[in-house]
């Protein structure tokens, strides 16, 4: 069903901070929500240890991760304390505590959201031996974080009603596809794609894009799901979403359920933005060897294995192939960019709202 009631969306990490500070404080509300997923002595490398208690703060969607966790307990013995939210909402609340943060990690689903805690001098420096397992396109500049898994930037699109998608954003503003477009402004993956529009054509050609887009009429939904339905159902022509909606999907229901087919723009198009979620080190830990474990153990082959089969992600480590079907990264030649150059996410709203994208 097409949202008829409009969106509102917090004005970003400065705003979010403001809520943070309650959000600390109630340790027993229900968003952000803490869930200890095992407890057992710990084990970090050779050496026993007294009950380590790692608390993780996760941008990730707990039903997805927690198994993962789970799985890392099992390996480890590290009691593992996770506080899941927005991965915007997480990275404030961080920036409220600063160094007195009782957070050990920070598990992002966004880049953008680890390159604020970057930004804030929250995050430790990781050693080579972990950031050389991913390439430098998928890390921190400065080491201060890594990627663990990627997910692109995709139209989605119905069979029936597209002969041939469009091969870039820029024929998304068409007239043809006037009304045929749909996406979710108040998603936070659709704000990074416009973050990184602003990063790589500066605010003036972002906002030129934008107003032609806005003109075209795209029709908003709530979520990156719902438009994904939409154009499977045929209410919508195309879709901008993450590559993996349509897969989860399929997973669901079934290939036989599924009409809509991805089309994944290449040779550096921005609308095909590869971006990560990724893992940082929080100075302040008391727990530093644990949580370099829980980071290795992200791009360890087991947990890599777990996003490309499970979560349908691309994963970053050298060796590991992505989900059946999906064509490689370096065949999409995805565009280049600092992933933590993401960051500047008020600035993103702003200009959507002055376009009049923001609210739908």
């Amino acid at each position: 069903m097409r949202n008829s009631k409009t969106m509102k969306l917090s004005r970003g990490l400065s705003t979010l901070a403001a809520a943070a500070i309650v959000l600390s404080a109630c340790a027993g509300s229900s968003s952000p929500s803490t869930s200890d997923v095992s407890s057992s002595q710990s084990t970090v490398g050779d050496n026993t240890s007294e009950e380590i208690i790692l608390t993780i703060y996760s941008g990730r969607n707990e039903k997805l991760i927690a198994p993962l966790l789970e799985k890392f307990t099992e390996q480890t013995g590290i009691q593992v304390a996770a506080r899941y939210g927005d991965s915007g909402e997480m990275a404030a609340l961080l920036l409220t505590e600063g160094g007195a943060s009782p957070a050990d990690v920070f598990f992002s689903q966004d880049a953008g959201a680890l390159g604020a805690v970057q930004g804030a001098g929250l995050f430790d420096v990781l050693p080579s031996d972990v950031t050389e397992l991913v390439t430098p396109a998928f890390r921190s500049a400065d080491d201060m974080w890594v990627g663990t898994s990627g997910r692109v930037r995709v139209v989605i699109y119905n069979p029936s009603l597209v002969d041939t998608p469009p091969s870039g954003i820029d024929d998304l503003l068409d007239p043809k596809w006037s009304g045929k477009i749909g996406f979710a402004p108040t998603n936070a993956s659709w704000q990074s794609f416009v973050t990184a529009l602003r990063v790589v054509r500066g605010e003036y050609g972002a906002q030129v894009w934008l107003e032609g887009f806005a003109k075209n009429k795209p029709v908003a939904y709530e979520k990156n799901g719902v438009v994904r339905d939409a154009v499977n159902a045929g209410e919508v022509s195309l879709g901008l979403v993450n590559h993996y909606y349509l897969y989860e999907k399929i997973a669901a229901e079934g290939q036989a359920a599924v009409v809509a087919r991805n089309h994944f723009f290449e040779n550096g198009d921005v609308g095909g933005l590869v971006n990560v979620s990724g893992v940082g080190v929080l100075a302040s830990t008391k727990n530093r060897d644990a949580a370099l474990t829980f980071v290795k153990f992200l791009l360890s082959g087991d947990a890599q294995t777990y996003f490309a089969t499970k979560t349908f992600e691309y994963p970053i480590v050298a060796g590991i192939s992505p989900p059946d079907g999906l064509p490689s990264l370096q065949q999409l030649n995805p565009l280049s960019i600092d992933l933590s150059n993401l960051k500047s996410i008020e600035q993103t709203q702003q200009l959507l709202e002055k376009v009049g994208l923001l609210t739908r």
